[in-house]
């Protein structure tokens, strides 16, 4: 709209005013508090000092009474007191006169250092260093003129997700109680500045100074490890800013429902959307595939395609949150499953078993030998290895899944050769990616899986033969006068199809290796388009490909003699001084 585009530079002005003069005073008022007493040392003593001075007697040059007067004696103890020694008096000092400056000298000294070792204290107190850091970080944030995403937890999920927004090109604030993790903000290698602030997500005062009011602040994600700071920030994000999309995590089911209450964030369960992914690979494992691509973002290599077992009995290691979840999905899926958990009560399901996995006569029991799969879900990394790994001791051809906690166990995981890795951080950054870097991604993810495993197979290798085994940059193109000024006659005329539109501007008999996913049309998708499909007007087309083919295609999108030459083979000249000499018409 572009009185909100007009409204937004005042409202940003706005509220830079605003942050400041809330930050700036509890600074200053911090430092004169500490400061009170050496301040007034320093200055009693200097007071003292002038006031000896003008009323000890002195003399003058011919030998005269004379007292200094009040401006002279503040005028030598100023540079007497600042260790300047500039030398210059009225005249020659009594002994009386100098037995006052001697003993002033060693009591400026002692007011000096006190209050020197005063303030070189306060430097190092931590609650001035972080009103120092929150004034310099709400500044900061102020001062930001383009569209920003607040992230409030920078744990595994936060980094790898701002590694891939900043690589987009998308701003962020971070918010982080480890202050370890905000500093490393400012060596990490992102392609512009992070501002972050070590504070508790909880406060609403916190969100408030990471800019949460400022006009650009264009979405919030929920992203650390407790499922109430999540909720806290969906929470205050609804209730002080309800037009901004959040997107938070949880593991808990009771807290999804609570998040539901603020407004309609997006809410991913990593226990959750894992039990889906494994669903989704024991019936379709090139649509698993597929996505799984799709969602690592550009440069991520094609992933090898699983094969879990789509029948028999599956061997589940703890029965917490995702345990009960994934044996949901796997009974969904018409399997069996033996749970294991040590804490389990017993009784309490006829699947559960109660004792402790790692103990050969509980394997015995859960009849390991006899199973197809089995799944290592506990919430210690060290226990979910031994547990594979005395699985595959009992039956060398179980499909092995685990999870994997902590980011430090990653190379001992890939060492084990796990078919089946949950790392719910990547879970929760992958999908998160997906519905941010292209909105047109996430419809494909969501609607692909209903063509079948035969059209994800053949979409794939599609991408393999056009783009390689690495995937390519996505993007999005909207045919319409902004986008395509070149195409507008022709898109309004039905005379654009997509095979048209891909060919190669210098050699239009040769293809771009551009891969179109998706058509968006009056809000109908079209996934997989075909070559002879006809363009639109307003059309928005989901593409695959390399940075040298979409330049190439923005030429034909854009320039009128590019596109007369790519769907009719007629060469125009580029310029409007050639086209009159030559009488040619675009």
């Amino acid at each position: 709209m572009p009185g909100h585009d007009e409204r937004r530079p005042r409202e940003a002005r706005r509220w830079t005013r605003m942050a400041v003069s809330v930050q700036g005073p509890p600074t200053v008022f911090l430092v004169l508090r500490r400061m009170r007493v050496p301040l007034i040392v320093l200055i009693t003593i200097f007071a003292v000092s002038v006031l000896g001075l003008t009323l000890i007697p002195g003399r003058d040059g011919a030998g005269q009474a004379a007292r200094m007067g009040f401006f002279d004696a503040f005028y030598f103890m100023s540079y007497t007191a600042t260790t300047i020694g500039y030398g210059e008096i009225p005249h020659a000092f009594t002994g009386a006169q100098r037995l006052w400056v001697t003993a002033t000298i060693y009591l400026t000294v002692i007011g000096w250092a006190y209050a020197i070792g005063s303030l070189l204290t306060l430097l190092q107190d931590r609650a001035f260093r972080q009103a120092l850091a929150l004034q310099r970080f709400t500044r900061t944030v102020a001062r930001l003129r383009e569209p920003f995403l607040l992230i409030a937890g920078y744990g595994q999920t936060g980094q790898l997700l701002g590694r891939e927004l900043d690589a987009l090109g998308r701003r962020l604030v971070v918010i982080d109680t480890d202050a370890e993790r905000v500093d490393a903000l400012d060596i990490d290698a992102y392609r512009s500045d992070v501002p972050g602030l070590s504070g508790d997500a909880r406060n609403p005062q916190t969100i408030e100074h990471a800019g949460l009011g400022h006009p650009y602040c264009e979405g919030v994600l929920a992203l650390t490890d407790d499922d109430e700071v999540n909720l806290a920030v969906t929470m205050t994000a609804a209730l002080v800013r309800p037009e901004l999309p959040v997107i938070a995590r949880t593991v808990s089911p009771a807290v999804e429902h609570r998040m539901a209450a603020f407004g309609s964030p997006t809410v991913v369960n990593p226990f959750d959307r894992y039990g889906d992914h494994l669903r989704l690979a024991l019936r379709a494992p090139s649509s698993y595939q597929l996505m799984v691509w799709l969602e690592s973002g550009p440069g991520a290599e094609l992933p090898e395609r699983s094969q879990p077992p789509r029948a028999g009995r599956w061997v589940l290691c703890g029965y917490g949150r995702f345990g009960r979840e994934l044996t949901e999905d796997l009974h969904a899926e018409g399997l069996t499953v033996t749970a294991i958990d040590i804490q389990a009560q017993a009784g309490a399901e006829p699947w559960v078993i109660v004792g402790d996995g790692s103990e050969p006569h509980v394997m015995a029991e859960a009849d390991l030998a006899h199973a197809v799969g089995f799944v290592a879900g506990t919430d210690n990394d060290t226990t979910n290895l031994s547990l594979v790994a005395a699985a595959r001791h009992i039956n060398p051809d179980l499909f092995v899944a685990s999870r994997q906690n902590r980011p430090e166990t990653a190379p001992l995981f890939a060492a084990m050769e796990i078919d089946s890795l949950l790392v719910p951080a990547e879970v929760v950054a992958h999908e998160i990616y997906a519905q941010l870097s292209t909105p047109l991604l996430w419809r494909f993810l969501r609607e692909m899986p209903a063509l079948g495993d035969e059209w994800a197979r053949a979409m794939v290798e599609r991408l393999r033969q056009h783009c390689g085994s690495r995937l390519p940059g996505l993007w999005r193109t909207t045919l319409d006068a902004n986008d395509a000024p070149a195409l507008t006659r022709r898109l309004r005329d039905g005379q654009a199809t997509l095979g048209d539109l891909l060919r190669d501007p210098d050699d239009r008999e040769q293809r771009l290796d551009i891969v179109p996913l998706l058509i968006l049309r009056d809000g109908q998708a079209t996934l997989g388009p075909a070559d002879d499909d006809v363009l639109r007007a307003g059309d928005e087309i989901l593409l695959a490909g390399q940075p040298s083919d979409q330049r190439a295609l923005l030429d034909t999108l854009t320039i009128d003699s590019v596109s007369q030459y790519v769907l009719y083979g007629r060469r125009v000249p580029s310029s409007w001084i050639l086209q009159r000499l030559t009488r040619t018409r675009p």
